[in-house]
């Protein structure tokens, strides 16, 4: 599906409903099989919640878990647990080509049996579940969270829980905590310390129900939208908290170069434009909150102005090369931007180019990030349906501020 987007009018006040955030979503859902006494509220509705589910409830052999990168590290380190269980866990020729060998490595070190199934290193794999005994585990800090989140998840399971010390520089921390804090609503014991995660064991968990809290990752969009929108505009998100979880709350504090304010409400959240942008060049290191870097960069092109955006090295290994799509797409549009391996720089632009079809690499969030220029010009979307992926209500909610999405293929 090939959308084009235009605005004519933008619909101020809007109130929008958003689902339940994915990252926490897929941890809990990990936690519920350890303790099924657990109940959980506002569950995501992406894509990646429900391979995930579907390769926890399914008695199939094969789990096909389709571009879910955080299904396929969370996946393997729970079914290496899973005693007398085998799985083949495999997705899309992209997540082929993701390593994972990190992971496997740590849960080698702890005993598990898993086998690639085609090339070193890479899914698919197979995964014969057993008894893990050992307690203590190495893996370097400053790879994908997920893959240390993994094995925090199993670590109460654990016969004598797990110690997992992180080697080098840590990034994405606040996924880290995330985790930790999920845990903690479990009351299982967990500290995390200097270089070293320490996580007791436990069998069982009081009745309790979790309400998920809706996502700021797709929160991040409409932050882009009232960026780029008149001084005065608003839209309210619902449902969210101060006290989030999640790294990528820190939009809320980012987005004040931009001129939008956050007023938390009971369970929502109201983003205003209160006053221009900065003129002044956007210095921001996102190594704790990467998946917003493309919204971050294409709102800062939107409205002319310069960025340098670090600590984006996690985003190489995405559903697409990131950084590179993201130069070639705002390239097609008229930005001078160039990129390194962990970094991206973007000079102010004086014009954008109407009319431009934006290939989205089978990420959704290319999609996502690039639909609020629909404020500006007029554009193209290619292979909008993307953004199942992590926001199945997405093109629906963008009608509802006003930006017009007409199926052209």
């Amino acid at each position: 599906m090939d959308l084009r987007l235009k605005t004519e009018d933008f619909n101020s006040g809007t109130h929008i409903t958003i689902s339940g955030s994915k990252s926490e979503s897929n941890r809990l859902l990990i936690l519920q099989q350890l303790y099924p006494d657990l109940q959980i509220e506002n569950l995501s509705n992406s894509d990646d919640t429900h391979h995930l589910q579907g390769a926890l409830t399914s008695d199939n052999t094969i789990a096909d878990i389709g571009h879910a990168g955080t299904a396929m590290r969370f996946l393997t380190a729970f079914f290496a647990t899973q005693e007398g269980v085998t799985k083949v866990l495999q997705g899309s020729d992209r997540m082929h080509n993701r390593p994972i060998e990190i992971l496997v490595n740590a849960l080698h070190d702890l005993g598990a049996d898993i086998e690639y199934v085609e090339k070193e290193g890479y899914p698919p794999l197979k995964i014969s579940g057993r008894k893990l005994t050992k307690e203590k585990v190495s893996i370097n800090g400053n790879v994908s969270s997920q893959y240390i989140s993994a094995l925090m998840l199993i670590a109460p399971s654990l016969e004598k829980g797990l110690k997992i010390e992180l080697v080098g520089k840590i990034t994405s921390v606040p996924y880290i905590n995330m985790t930790l804090q999920l845990l903690a609503q479990l009351e299982v014991e967990a500290k995390f310390e200097g270089q070293v995660i320490k996580i007791k064991p436990k069998s069982t968990v009081e009745k309790q129900t979790i309400v998920v809290e809706s996502d700021w990752s797709s929160a991040s969009y409409f932050y882009s939208i009232i960026a780029l929108s008149k001084v005065g505009s608003s839209v309210k998100l619902s449902a969210y908290k101060k006290d989030s979880l999640q790294g990528d709350s820190c939009l809320e504090e980012i987005y004040k170069h931009f001129g939008v304010t956050t007023t938390f409400k009971e369970n929502s959240i109201l983003l205003t434009k209160e006053k221009e942008h900065s003129s002044a060049v956007l210095k921001e290191d996102l190594k704790n909150a990467p998946d917003i870097a493309q919204t971050i960069a294409v709102t800062c092109f939107g409205l002319g102005i310069a960025c340098d955006l670090t600590g984006l090295h996690t985003l190489k290994i995405k559903e697409t090369d990131r950084l590179e799509a993201l130069r070639e797409e705002l390239t097609k549009l008229g930005a001078d931007i160039s990129v390194t391996n962990e970094s991206l720089h973007l000079k102010p632009s004086l014009k954008i180019k109407e009319n431009i079809q934006i290939a989205t690499y089978n990420d959704h969030r290319m999609a996502m990030a690039f639909a609020p220029l629909a404020l500006k010009v007029s554009l193209g979307v290619l292979e909008a349906e993307v953004v199942t992926k992590s926001y199945r209500n997405f093109w629906k909610d963008m009608l509802s501020v006003g930006i017009q999405n007409v199926t052209i293929k």
